[in-house]
Formats: structure tokens, sequence, C-alpha cells
């Protein structure tokens, strides 16, 4: 008979797997936690919205509350590295032993030069390829100044108005053979050859990944991400077909690495890893990123928590329901709020512009939240919490942080008390 788990330890199971059930630790957060962390994950999601920080920046937070962020600067760009890019769920920081098999099974031909005439894409390819075997690694700019590229730009398509160098970067980038070494400031990517970038792996020199092995890698790796879950979840974790991810689990249930359970509440075939931990409580707390990893697939989000969620960044602003860059409140084992965000960095601020509670919501939530609040903007260097009134936690939250002010002032700030603003 299949192993029968009650929903909530069901959610106690994946907020173990994301290390989202425990009180962050105290103190400095070290190399080797950010480490642990990602390794857990397996993969962060690149996003260019910066309307609060860069989206990879921010599951770190959620997990271990006030890091630095040159920590991810180095296990990207410093051998030998810890994390590389590459399309995974989306555009995504990945673990390096995931790269040969992802390149098996990656097909994201839309985004490079794949509907370039031929001629001309092998003809800048080889030219790319040579200059980034000899040289330091460049940026989409540089390498186009360096080849001498000159083209009339067309403004109609959609595509960002990429020139030939940069279509054909991406589409090596696609195939494997180029990578990221680092980024710039302004987030553009330095590209150099992946084998500049990977000190070791998978395959040997000369040997072929086989395809299937590949597949039940990743979705080993995707379901100890997730402890629990559908074959759609896992499938989705690395944006892999579902009819190999469904092959795959059927081996790795052979394998003894998934245990096929029912969970009340939850119809649908489901799967528990070996390696899951189902711990007595939750007792974590964290804003999450609307690229989180735990927020990944929608219906295992709504199906778990009761949490019905959509990212409202490409809804035009008289139909957004929440806001435009809307993080969940995870506080112990629910969802109980959610609160877009914004980082006014002119001006030192973190506006909170609309704070929704989730219907029986605790009674500590604008507690909670306020302590949550005052963290993330000690961690992105901001000086205030501001709260404006839509919501219908907004005037607790606002009273919340009027009173933690006056105990645990802002550094930087303390004679600042938080207040209430008119809706930007």
């Amino acid at each position: 008979m299949r192993a029968s788990l009650s929903l909530k330890q069901a959610r106690r199971i994946a907020l173990a797997a994301q290390g989202l059930d425990k009180v962050r630790p105290a103190g400095p957060v070290t190399s080797r936690a950010v480490g642990r962390t990602f390794a857990q994950l397996h993969l962060v999601q690149i996003d260019s919205v910066n309307v609060l920080s860069r989206s990879h920046y921010l599951p770190f937070f959620s997990r271990l509350g006030n890091y630095d962020r040159s920590i991810l600067h180095r296990m990207a760009a410093i051998p030998p590295r810890r994390m590389m890019e590459y399309w995974a769920h989306e555009a995504s920081f990945i673990r390096p032993e995931h790269f040969h098999d992802l390149v098996q099974w990656q097909n994201r031909k839309w985004v490079g030069a794949s509907a370039m005439d031929p001629e001309l894409r092998h003809g800048v390819a080889s030219r790319v390829l040579r200059e980034l075997a000899a040289g330091k690694p460049l940026t989409a700019a540089e390498l186009t100044a360096r080849l001498g590229h000159v083209e009339d730009r067309q403004k109609e398509n959609w595509g960002w108005n990429w020139n030939a160098v940069k279509r054909v970067l991406e589409h090596l980038f696609e195939e494997g053979l180029v990578s990221a070494a680092s980024r710039t400031d302004s987030f553009e990517r330095r590209y150099t050859l992946t084998s500049k970038v990977l000190a070791v792996g998978r395959p040997p020199e000369g040997q072929a990944v086989d395809p299937e092995a590949a597949m039940d890698r990743l979705i080993d790796a995707a379901a100890r991400a997730h402890g629990i879950g559908t074959v759609r979840c896992f499938a989705d974790y690395f944006r892999t077909p579902m009819r190999a991810a469904a092959v795959s689990v059927s081996h790795l249930v052979e394998a003894g690495r998934l245990e096929p359970v029912t969970v009340a509440g939850w119809d649908k075939p489901l799967y528990l890893h070996k390696e899951a931990r189902i711990p007595r409580t939750a007792n974590g707390r964290a804003l999450l990123s609307p690229f989180d990893s735990l927020v990944f697939e929608r219906r295992r989000l709504e199906a778990l928590f009761g949490f019905h969620y959509r990212i409202e960044i490409y809804t035009p602003e008289p139909k957004r329901r929440f806001g435009y860059y809307v993080l969940p409140f995870l506080l112990r084992d629910r969802i109980v709020a959610r609160v877009d965000l914004k980082a006014d960095r002119a001006n030192g601020r973190l506006l909170a512009k609309a704070t929704h509670a989730e219907p029986d919501d605790p009674e500590d939530t604008a507690v909670e939240l306020a302590a949550e609040l005052e963290l993330m903007a000690q961690w992105l260097g901001l000086q205030d919490v501001v709260v404006s009134p839509r919501g219908d936690l907004a005037a607790a939250l606002a009273d919340a942080l009027s009173a933690r002010r006056t105990v645990y002032p802002l550094s930087g700030n303390s004679a600042t008390a938080p207040c209430v603003s008119p809706v930007d």
C-alpha cells in the first residue's frame, strides 16, 4: 500500500526540501552557508527586473537573511565555479554538474540565431569562437566592436533588437559552446568558451552523455529539491519534457529513489524522495521572490498552500489585483500575506506599496512581516520602510512597524518612524 501523508506533512516536507522550514541561522552568513543553500536548490532563476533586487539574490535572503551578495559573484565568476549560467527553469544559475545533462534536453531555439541565414550565422560564429578562444571574456558590445561588425538595426522586431553578434552569442550559449564568465555592473554577460568555465565535469573528453541517464539525474535532483511532488512538478523544475520526465520517475521508483505516496486533499499521483525530511514543525519566515523555486509550479503552490498566485508585471496597471512586484510572505507552514515591494534607492526607502492578508491569517502576521521588512531594508542598504495604505493589512503593518521602531530602530535612521504615505 502507498504511504499516506497529511497535507500539513506534505507542506513541511516541501519547505524542508527548499530550506525554508527553520529559523534563519544567527550570526554572519558564511560563503559555506550560501554554497550549501545553492547546492540544496540546484538552481536560481535569473530575471532582468530590478525593482526590488535582482531575482537571483532574493532566494538566498529568504533562507539566510542578511548576507553579502558578493559571495554569489565569487561563486559564479572565480574558478572553480560553484554556479554557472544556462537555461534551466528559465535563464538560471545552475550547479555546474547539471550542465552537460541540461544541454541534452534544453531546446530554446527561439532565443538566439536559429532563424538567421545559415551562412551568416556560421561566419559570425566562427569569428566569435576564435576571438573568445584567443582572449579574455567579452560582452556582446565589446565583441561587436572587436569584430568590426556593423549592421542596420531593426526597430520593429521583438527580441530587444539584438544585432547579429548578440544573436549568435545567444545561439552558441544555447548550444553549450559559450557561457558567461561573469556579469558587468549593468548585468551584461561577459562571454567566454564554456570549456574555460567548466573545470571538470561530465562527459569525459570525446564521450557522449546518454540522454536517458541525463534525464534520470535531472529528475532526481528536481525531486530532491521538491521533497514531494508530481511528475509535472519535477519536470517543470528544469523545464524538461513531461513524457521523458515520467519515464525517469518510473526509473527512480524502481531504483528506490522515489516512493509513490498519497496526500489527503491533493488528488494527483505523488512521489516522495528517499532523502526527504518530514519535520515535526516548520518555523521559518520569508518573503519569497516571484521567481523563487518554491513558487515555480503554480498548481503545486495552490494544492499545498491554498495560495493562488500570478505575476502581474505584464498585466496593465488598472487590471492588477495586488501590484507590480508582489512577494508572498511565508510564516511557519503557511503563506499568510502578499506585499508589493519596491526599493526606492534614491531616497533610501523600502516601499510596501500594497499589503494584503490571506484568509484566516494568524494574529502575528503584521508583527512578523514588519520584522521581515526591516531585515530586508537593512540587507538592501535602505534606511526606512514606508507603508502605503493600499491593502487590508496595510494599517496593521504600519502600526507594527511604528511599535518596532521605538525598540529596534533601523540602522542609520533611528529617528525616523515608518509612515503611511499616499499610494504612488
